[in-house]
């Protein structure tokens, strides 16, 4: 309505005075730039395009604001691995960036937008851990509070990483209904900013600053495999590689028992799941509003995998690579190694292969037990 308004009094103004028109068109687009900044979700209205939480130009500005606090972290590879792939592939190590995990860029990205006048209050967030720990450090760089809520199944590793960093944690029942209601109450008892793990532009935004990393490190990438949950990760990488390369291909790593996007993808529409099971602690949330369109238009596949799968992986990771990865982390190398992949169309094309190891933060107990089990079937 107000968009009609400011166009009639252009057409206006037009027949009379042609420097008021000049002037007024101006500060109509810059209205129009505004919009678009506080409601992504109309940009596609406003000029007839398909368009997200997120974009290149977004991701871009994010990288700009985060550079001065993040690693750029290192891309390995392995001949062992290519070989029992039969692919070459390059391992983006987000396991070495602060905090341990992917999920720093994010939170930093979210962190450093919030205005002067309402960053005083101090943030808020509800997490099993990961998100938690690297917004909890994004908070102190800025000097600011972080209220965190976080289930009481949480690893001890991941609370640990909160603690940390000065994070005030908040214990709350595991259940998503119960940390929802939970936040809720703090941010009224608060006033903080709710900064959601991953169902805002602004941490899509920083998570696709990935991409940029990867493509400039090894541009002959033709994959891409990252693991999802809420799809945070995966569409800001999503919309920054296709924005890159339209070609290249985005493929989804997926526990086999939290497979609620395999479901989705193949209903065409969120399906959610009343219960999960995985030991991928990070891999249990559901797709969000902003990250399903994405995930739905721009994720050429989604692999799923068992724990067996996933545990073998991390033993690799350890063993080859010489990195020690929580199974989230691990999942895309599971998912590349899987008979499930080799038989899909993506694998024909796929050549040379970028992998997200997403995170590091593991219970070295459960590691050590995970993989004594595994030895232990073989």
């Amino acid at each position: 309505m107000v968009m009609i308004l400011l166009l009639n009094v252009l057409v206006g103004v037009a027949s009379d005075d042609h420097a008021r028109f000049l002037l007024l068109y101006g500060v109509f687009q810059d209205a129009l730039v505004n919009i678009s900044q506080l409601f992504p979700e109309l940009r596609g209205e406003m000029n007839g395009e398909k368009t997200y939480a997120a974009d290149i130009e977004s991701i871009r500005q994010a990288h700009a604001r985060i550079d001065p606090y993040i690693h750029e972290t290192p891309v390995l590879t392995s001949q062992t691995l290519d070989l029992l792939s039969g692919k070459s592939l390059f391992f983006k190590s987000e396991c070495f960036q602060k905090g341990g995990a992917f999920k720093f860029r994010g939170a930093c990205n979210a962190v450093f937008s919030l205005d002067d006048d309402c960053v005083g209050r101090g943030v808020l967030t509800h997490s099993s851990g990961n998100h938690a720990a690297a917004l909890a450090l994004a908070a102190k760089l800025r000097g600011i509070p972080a209220y965190i809520v976080i289930p009481n199944n949480a690893p001890k590793c991941k609370v640990e990483n909160v603690v940390r960093h000065g994070g005030q944690v908040i214990w709350t029942e595991p259940s998503m209904e119960a940390r929802e209601l939970t936040a809720k109450r703090i941010q009224e008892e608060t006033g903080a900013v709710l900064v959601h793990p991953y169902n805002d532009p602004f941490i899509i935004s920083g998570q696709g600053t990935i991409s940029l990393e990867l493509l400039d490190q090894v541009p002959n990438i033709d994959t891409i495999i990252a693991p999802i949950s809420g799809g945070g990760l995966i569409s800001g990488v999503a919309l920054a590689a296709k924005a890159i390369n339209p070609c290249i291909q985005i493929i989804a790593a997926e526990p086999a028992g939290a497979d609620d996007v395999a479901q989705s993808k193949a209903s065409g529409q969120i399906i959610t799941l009343s219960k999960v099971n995985t030991i991928a602690d990070g891999l249990r949330a559901s797709l969000g509003s902003l990250t399903w369109p994405v995930v739905r238009d721009l994720v050429d596949d989604v692999i799923t995998v068992e724990d067996q799968e996933i545990v073998e992986a991390m033993g690799m990771c350890y063993e080859i690579l010489k990195v020690a990865v929580e199974p989230s982390g691990a999942i895309g190398l599971a998912a590349v190694l899987s008979k499930k992949f080799q038989a899909s169309p993506a694998f024909g094309v796929s050549q040379n292969i970028g992998i997200v190891l997403s995170g590091g933060n593991v219970d070295l107990g459960i590691l050590w037990q995970s993989l004594h089990q595994s030895c232990s079937r073989t």
